[in-house]
C-alpha cells in the first residue's frame, strides 16, 4: 500500500472545503467539514477492524460482532460513511445524513451526546433550497470519499495524521475566521511554548477553563511524552464544546473531561463545595472580556474572589484567579496569555496583582511579539504562575523582537521557542532579554509588572566621530571639484 504523506492528506481535506467557501460563511462551514472529518475517519476503522474481524474468525458472524461490540465507537447499520455514500444521489440525502449521525450519536451517548447539535445537513437557512442543498452534499461526499482518505487508519497509530489533519484544518479556519478566531484556536507555536514551559509529567492532571477546540490542552499533554495524564477542560460555545471532543477523540485522547458553560459564572468542575484542583492550568482566555460576572461574583459560591473583584469591564484577573485557585496547592503549575494591560493596569487589578506577588505565585513575565494571535493585532504576554516556588524572584523575559514575518501575521520559529525555554529553565539574567527580579524591586515598582522596567532594551546609538565626519566632507568636495572641472571641459569641446 502506497503511503502518502501528511501535507497530500491536508490539501485533500483542505480542498473537500471548497464545495461550502464562499456559499456557506466560514464559521458554519468549518463545522460541516470538520464533522465530516470525524464522520469518515470513525466510519474508516470501523470498516477496517470489521474487515480483519470477518477475516480473522472466517465469517462468523457472532464472533465478529462481539469484537465489534467491544470497538471506541459503535456504529449502527447504514450510519457509515459509504453506506451514505451510496445514496448521495438521492432527493433527502440531508435527511439521511442527519438521521444517520444521530443514530451514531445515541449508539454512543456516553461519548458522543450533543456532538453533532451544531449541524444540520438539512438546513435550508444555512445550505440552500433542496436542489443547492442536494448538490452541495452531494460533492462533500464525494470530496471525502477520495481513495487517499482511506489509508488513515494504516498510518494514524504511527503519525497522528488524522489528529494533524484536524489541527491543520482548525488553523487554516482560525485564519480565515478575523475576530472570531481567538475564540476555538491559540497559535500552534504558542501552544508549544506553554507545554514546554509547563513541563507536564506522568499521571499529572491538566487543566484549561477556556478549552476553545482543545488544541492547547492536546499540545500540553502530549508534552508528557506519555499517555498516562488526565485532560480537563471547559468551554463556553456550544459549537465550540463539540469541536474540542471530537479533536481529543481524533488524537486518541480519550481520558478527558471537557464541560460545556461559562466558567466564571458557572464553573463545572468541581466537587461538593470547591473546585478539582489540577497539577497543571493553562488558558489563553479572551482578552479583556466585558460582562464577565462582575454582578454575581461577590457572591462566588466557590470563594474565588477573595483578594478582590476585578473590574466589570475587563475580566482578565476573573480568569486568572480562577486558574490560580484551580491549581494544587504546593506543587500546581498555571500558564496564562494575557494582554499586556494586566502587567501594570491598577485600581483593583493592581491591588490582586499585590497580592499574588506578595503570596510569592508568580515566576515569570514573558513577553510576545505582536501580531501573533489569530483575530488580533496586540502583543501579549505569557504569565508563569508556581504553588511550589522555593525562592521569591520573578524572570522577566524580552521576547517581543523575536519572530518571523509571515503573510498575515507573526510567527515563532522553533529557535524562538527554544530560546525562551532556556532562559526560563537557567533562570538568570541575560542582558537586553532577561532580568531576574527580586521581590524588594518588585515593591519598589508599586508591583508594576511591564516588562521595560526591568529588561532593558536600549540599544545607544553608535558614537559619532564629527571630525572624521568633516574630514570626509571636506574630501568629498575636493573631488566634486575635480570632476566639476573635467564637466566644464568635456562641455567647453562640445561647444555647449
Amino acid at each position: 500500500m502506497r503511503k502518502i504523506n501528511q501535507s497530500e492528506i491536508n490539501d485533500v481535506a483542505w480542498r473537500a472545503c471548497d464545495t461550502f467557501r464562499g456559499v456557506v460563511d466560514a464559521e458554519n462551514y468549518r463545522n460541516y467539514i470538520l464533522v465530516m472529518l470525524f464522520w469518515k475517519y470513525v466510519s474508516d476503522v470501523w470498516r477496517d477492524h470489521r474487515d480483519a474481524y470477518a477475516k480473522e474468525y472466517k465469517g462468523n458472524q457472532e464472533r465478529i460482532n462481539r469484537r465489534l461490540s467491544r470497538e471506541r465507537f459503535q456504529l449502527p447499520d447504514g450510519c457509515d460513511f459509504l453506506s451514505i455514500y451510496a445514496l448521495r444521489n438521492e432527493t433527502d440525502i440531508g435527511e439521511r445524513m442527519n438521521v444517520a449521525l444521530a443514530a451514531i450519536e445515541e449508539a454512543n451517548k456516553a461519548k458522543l451526546e450533543g456532538v453533532f447539535r451544531e449541524v444540520d445537513f438539512n438546513s435550508e437557512n444555512k445550505l440552500g433550497r433542496t436542489r443547492d442543498r442536494n448538490t452541495k452534499l452531494k460533492l462533500v461526499l464525494e470530496d471525502f470519499a477520495d481513495p487517499r482518505l482511506d489509508l488513515w487508519p494504516s498510518v494514524v497509530g504511527e503519525e497522528d495524521v488524522i489528529g494533524n489533519v484536524y489541527e491543520y484544518l482548525l488553523e487554516r479556519f482560525a485564519s480565515d475566521a478575523g475576530k472570531k478566531a481567538g475564540e476555538f484556536y491559540t497559535p500552534g507555536q504558542v501552544s508549544k511554548l506553554l507545554a514546554i514551559l509547563l513541563n507536564p509529567k506522568k499521571g499529572d492532571t491538566i487543566c484549561d477553563p477556556a478549552c476553545g477546540s482543545g488544541s492547547l490542552l492536546i499540545k500540553v499533554g502530549r508534552q508528557a511524552n506519555e499517555r498516562d495524564f488526565a485532560l480537563f477542560g471547559q468551554e463556553m460555545n456550544g459549537t465550540t464544546h463539540a469541536l474540542c471532543r471530537m479533536n481529543m477523540f481524533l488524537h486518541g485522547m480519550d481520558n478527558f473531561r471537557i464541560e460545556w458553560g461559562d466558567t466564571l459564572r458557572n464553573p463545572r468542575l468541581f466537587e461538593g463545595d470547591h473546585l478539582l484542583k489540577f497539577d497543571i492550568v493553562v488558558a489563553n482566555p479572551p482578552f479583556s472580556l466585558d460582562k464577565w460576572g462582575h454582578d454575581s461574583a461577590e457572591a462566588d459560591p466557590f470563594h474565588r474572589y477573595y483578594r478582590g473583584l476585578p473590574p466589570k469591564s475587563k475580566g482578565d484577573y476573573a480568569f486568572i484567579t480562577h486558574m490560580i485557585e484551580s491549581a494544587r496547592e504546593g506543587s500546581g503549575r498555571v500558564g496564562v496569555v494575557v494582554p499586556h494591560g494586566v502587567l501594570f493596569r491598577g485600581a483593583a487589578e493592581g491591588k490582586i496583582r499585590q497580592k499574588f506577588i506578595e503570596e510569592n505565585l508568580l515566576e515569570a513575565v514573558i513577553g510576545l511579539p505582536a501580531n501573533l494571535f489569530f483575530g488580533t493585532g496586540i502583543p501579549a504576554a505569557i504569565l508563569i504562575f508556581n504553588k511550589g516556588k522555593t525562592h521569591g524572584d520573578v524572570l522577566f523575559i524580552d521576547a517581543s523582537r523575536d519572530y518571523k514575518d509571515a503573510k498575515n501575521q507573526n510567527v515563532l520559529t522553533d529557535e524562538h521557542v527554544d530560546k525562551i525555554v532556556a532562559t526560563y529553565r537557567a533562570f538568570e539574567t541575560v542582558e537586553k532579554y532577561a532580568y531576574r527580579a527580586t521581590a524588594q524591586e518588585l515593591a519598589d515598582n508599586d508591583f508594576n509588572l511591564n516588562i521595560p522596567r526591568y529588561v532593558d532594551t536600549f540599544e545607544e546609538e553608535t558614537e559619532i566621530d564629527l571630525k572624521a565626519v568633516k574630514k570626509e566632507i571636506n574630501q568629498l568636495e575636493k573631488e566634486l571639484t575635480v570632476v566639476r572641472a573635467k564637466m566644464q571641459a568635456y562641455l567647453e569641446e562640445l561647444g555647449v
